[in-house]
C-alpha cells in the first residue's frame, strides 16, 4: 500500500546566494520519497535585523533549519534561537571547514560569498554560457571546432539542458540535432578540438517525452509520427549508425538525470584526454 505523501518545512538561511544550501537540502530531501520539503529560502542574510525577520517566518512555519553563515556571531544566534524553539539546525559548511582546517593546519578566512568572486573562473563560465546559447540546436555549425564538447542526438535526448549544465561548469558546449535525411555538417566531422558525444535513449522514453511536449502549430508538422515508437526506433538506428561510423562515444540518457549525464560526459572527456578508452 502506498504511503500518503507528507510535507515539512525546510528553512535555508544563507549570507550569499543560497545555491550551496539549496543543492544540499534537495539532495537529502530526494532520499525521502514519502516526504516533500516546502522550501523557504533566505539569501543575503548578513545582519541581526535581517535574521530577526527570518525567525519571525520560521516561528509561523517551524521546520528543519539549514544555514551557511560565515559570521560566527550570527551563526551562534541561529543555533540559540533554534535550540530555544526545539528545531533541528545544521551549519552545512562547518563540518567541511573543520576537516579543511585540521588537514591544512590553518583556519579558514571566512569570506562571505567567496565562491562567487568575479575571477577568471567566473568569466570563463559566462563565456561558456554565451557560446552554448549561440550554438544551441545546430546553430553556427561551422564553429563546431571552437567547442570543448559537442552533443549530437535526435530530438528529445536532453541535448540543450545538458549543454547548459556543462556551460555552467565553464565548458563550451554546442549541440547538433540528428535528423534522418539531413547530413551531419562537414565542419563537425572535421573538428579536431571537441569531444563529440552521441546521446541516445529508449524509444519508449523519447516517445513519452515527445507526447508530453507542448507542440506548436508548425505547418506540415505530423505529431503522430513525431511520437510514434516505430518512427523513433528508426531515428535512433540512424543516429547510432552515424555515431559508430565516426567513432563517437554514446551515452544512454533514458534513466539519467541531467546532472548524471553531464558527469558521465565530463568523466569521458577526462578519459579521452588521458588516452583512456570510452566509458
Amino acid at each position: 500500500m502506498t504511503k500518503p505523501q507528507s510535507f515539512f518545512h525546510l528553512h535555508l538561511i544563507s549570507d550569499a546566494t543560497g545555491e550551496t544550501l539549496i543543492a544540499a537540502g534537495r539532495a537529502v530531501s530526494a532520499q525521502y520519497k514519502d516526504a516533500r520539503a516546502i522550501e523557504h529560502i533566505f539569501p543575503l542574510i548578513r545582519t541581526e535585523k535581517q535574521l530577526a525577520k527570518v525567525f519571525e517566518d520560521i516561528e509561523e512555519e517551524p521546520g528543519i533549519v539549514l544555514y551557511t553563515v560565515v559570521d560566527q556571531g550570527l551563526a551562534r544566534q541561529i543555533d540559540e534561537r533554534c535550540a530555544a524553539m526545539g528545531l533541528p539546525c545544521v551549519s552545512v559548511l562547518e563540518p567541511v571547514l573543520t576537516v579543511f582546517q585540521s588537514y591544512l593546519g590553518t583556519p579558514a578566512g571566512r569570506r562571505v560569498g567567496a565562491q562567487h568572486v568575479l575571477d577568471a573562473e567566473y568569466f570563463r563560465r559566462i563565456d561558456a554560457l554565451n557560446f552554448t546559447m549561440e550554438h544551441d540546436d545546430g546553430q553556427l555549425p561551422e564553429e563546431a571546432d571552437q567547442a570543448d564538447i559537442v552533443l549530437v542526438g535526435i530530438s528529445r535526448t536532453s541535448k540543450t539542458p545538458t549543454s547548459i549544465y556543462l556551460a555552467n561548469r565553464g565548458i563550451k558546449t554546442a549541440n547538433i540535432p540528428i535528423v534522418i535525411g539531413v547530413p551531419v555538417p562537414d565542419s563537425l566531422t572535421r573538428a579536431k578540438n571537441p569531444l563529440i558525444v552521441g546521446l541516445i535513449a529508449t524509444a519508449e522514453r523519447i516517445s513519452q517525452v515527445r507526447q508530453n511536449r507542448l507542440l506548436g502549430a508548425t505547418p506540415g508538422f505530423d505529431a503522430e509520427i513525431y511520437a510514434d515508437r516505430a518512427a523513433i526506433t528508426e531515428e535512433l538506428t540512424y543516429a547510432r549508425q552515424i555515431f559508430t561510423r565516426h567513432g563517437w562515444p554514446m551515452i544512454d540518457v533514458s534513466r539519467r538525470s541531467i546532472e548524471e549525464t553531464a558527469a558521465a560526459i565530463v568523466a569521458l572527456r577526462g578519459k579521452v584526454k588521458s588516452g583512456g578508452g570510452v566509458l
